[in-house]
């Protein structure tokens, strides 16, 4: 039973998508409310890997968040033309 609740935190609340009071995923929500479809997803994948870069894969985190961002400039520029 106790090994239960840890894996529960591991799954539903891992540590390192909690800073201070606020959860990633709630971050991400609020940021990506007014985002349609991959816009979306990379503003939210983006916050993730760098909310969580110090306690998780470190420089490789940033370089995935970076890559997220540059899609999303290479989709904002098709759409402007």
């Amino acid at each position: 039973p106790g090994g239960q609740v840890g894996m529960t935190e591991k799954i539903d609340h891992p540590a390192h998508y909690n800073q201070g009071s606020i959860e990633c995923i709630d971050a991400m929500g609020a940021a990506t409310v007014d985002k349609p479809g991959i816009e979306g997803q990379c503003v939210g994948n983006a916050i993730k890997y760098l909310w969580r870069y110090n306690q998780k894969n470190g420089l490789e985190d940033v370089k995935k968040a970076q890559w997220y961002v540059n899609l999303l400039l290479t989709e904002l520029e098709k759409q402007n033309g």
